[in-house]
């Protein structure tokens, strides 16, 4: 069990278009890190270290989403204008059965996808001034989470389009599988590895 002791920040008002500074006080905060029987969590740990309510770790909480949303939203939408201009190419009448089966279902991917991931600015709006911040950012997070998913199922399928056209139905398939391995490593097993290592006790050097 470590022990993290460091002086408490405290916010003040700053000027118009500086924003909020932190500023150390004399009080020191003491953090006990212990992986395996950690009973500071969430708002008790934000307490502590951050002397952060609960509601401001909602807000804080809500805007790191809002710039993850950011990011994503605008591959989606670039991806899913892409799909849209397909069928008004003039090569799109070439394509087989199978080929157009796997476009239709990587356009109702991309699109759902859009559809999740802009839906927490909707969820925004109609909770506007309500006092529903938790609420928020829990539907959010879900709402995020489906999304990525299906945004990825979504780049699997165009991997697998354009493969196809271009290399076979056997290179598409191979292509796909390799990208859907790719994604799945770096959006889930790479998260779910730097989570556990975070868990683990500390190691001291030998």
């Amino acid at each position: 069990m470590d022990t993290d002791c460091r002086p408490r920040t405290s916010a003040f008002a700053a000027p118009f278009g500086v924003g909020n500074l932190a500023r150390p006080t004399k009080e020191m905060v003491c953090v006990e890190d212990d992986a395996e029987n950690n009973e500071l969590r969430d708002d008790g740990w934000n307490e502590q270290a951050r002397d952060e309510t609960p509601m401001q770790r909602l807000d804080r909480n809500w805007a790191d989403l809002l710039q993850e949303l950011r990011v994503v939203q605008t591959g989606v939408q670039l991806l899913t204008g892409f799909l849209l201009t397909l069928p008004f190419q003039a090569r799109f009448e070439q394509l087989s059965a199978y080929e157009r089966a796997v476009y239709l279902t990587t356009v109702a991917l991309s699109v759902a996808a859009t559809g999740f991931l802009i839906a927490p600015v909707s969820l925004h709006r109609q909770l506007f001034r309500r006092h529903a911040r938790q609420l928020m950012v829990t539907v959010s997070h879900r709402l995020a989470i489906i999304g990525l998913v299906l945004l990825g199922a979504a780049i699997v399928g165009v991997v697998l389009l354009i493969f196809d056209v271009v290399a076979g139905t056997a290179a598409g398939i191979a292509a796909a599988a390799a990208a859907l391995v790719m994604l799945i490593s770096l959006w889930a097993g790479l998260p779910w590895l730097a989570r556990a290592d975070s868990a683990a006790p500390p190691r001291s050097d030998p």
